[in-house]
């Protein structure tokens, strides 16, 4: 169990109320809200890099996997990439991913 850390938190008299009339626990309350808006804000940092990646992560992409996969040592390349795998993708500025060869 991960440890715990006792913090002060100021909320608004109105907020409190209509917690304590949902929840008896408002620490418990309190957690599941915090970890469903950290989780909101990481999945919407994902789609903003997914939508503007790194300009090395589409250069990347640009070169493909098959391509990258030849200048990995023989035995990695065997172990981690099937090339037949998958379906192929290819970035597309102002699209972002899509299906298909370039």
């Amino acid at each position: 169990m991960p440890g715990v850390e006792r913090v002060t938190v100021t909320l608004p008299d109105d907020l409190v109320r209509e917690i304590d009339r949902r929840e008896r626990n408002r620490s418990k309350f309190v957690t599941e809200a915090v970890r469903r808006e950290l989780d909101r804000r990481r999945r919407a940092e994902l789609r903003r890099s997914l939508q503007h990646p790194h300009p090395e992560s589409a250069e990347l992409a640009e070169q493909g996997l098959e391509e990258w996969s030849r200048g990995l040592p023989e035995e990695d390349t065997e172990a981690l990439v099937d090339a037949s795998a998958g379906k192929p993708v290819r970035w597309v500025p102002g699209e972002g991913w899509v299906e298909g060869h370039a």
